[in-house]
């Protein structure tokens, strides 16, 4: 069965490479603004526990991911509750939310890459996460999609590969 894959590689208009996927969830903005703030909601599908000190110039601390030392970030904007912007590992992640209605949210998830051939990879990786997100946002189990078949999809449909990936290496 081959994988659904959601995300799309890009060039930004300033020449830099990123991933990008958006979802709708059935939530108002403020609810899904907490699943990427608050860090017991981050606990659920963020591959790092996340504390953010939110706001701009503010400090985040990356911790427990088995595959990444503990870290920090820098908040690079904050717009409550349509816009968060920081630093991990030297990538930018941007999370824009759109109010539909009263109950419907549109998720946009860009990951700005600091080098091209982690496309492949971290597209994965955040299908993965994506996927616990939308769990979590339908309160419902999840079934953990298949990190290797994502990362070959994502190869086979040709997005720049190369870097190392942990476990796999």
């Amino acid at each position: 069965m081959a994988a659904d894959l959601t995300g799309t590689y890009l060039t930004l208009d300033d020449g830099r490479p990123a991933v990008r996927f958006s979802r709708t969830y059935d939530h108002p903005v403020a609810r899904v603004w907490q699943f990427v703030t608050d860090a017991d909601e981050l606990a659920h599908w963020f591959p790092s526990h996340a504390e953010i000190e939110l706001r701009p110039g503010g400090t985040i601390k990356f911790s427990g991911d088995p595959h990444m030392d503990d870290s920090t970030g820098r908040v690079i904007a904050v717009d409550e509750p349509r816009h968060l912007s920081f630093e991990w590992g030297g990538d930018e992640l941007h999370f824009d939310l759109e109010p539909l209605d009263d109950k419907r949210t549109r998720f946009t998830l860009t990951n700005v890459l600091s080098a091209t051939d982690t496309a492949a990879r971290n597209g994965a990786g955040w299908e993965v996460c994506l996927a616990a997100l939308d769990a979590r946002a339908r309160a419902e189990r999840l079934d953990r999609p298949q990190w290797k078949e994502l990362y070959q999809a994502y190869v086979d449909a040709g997005l720049p590969s190369g870097a190392p990936v942990p476990g796999m290496d």
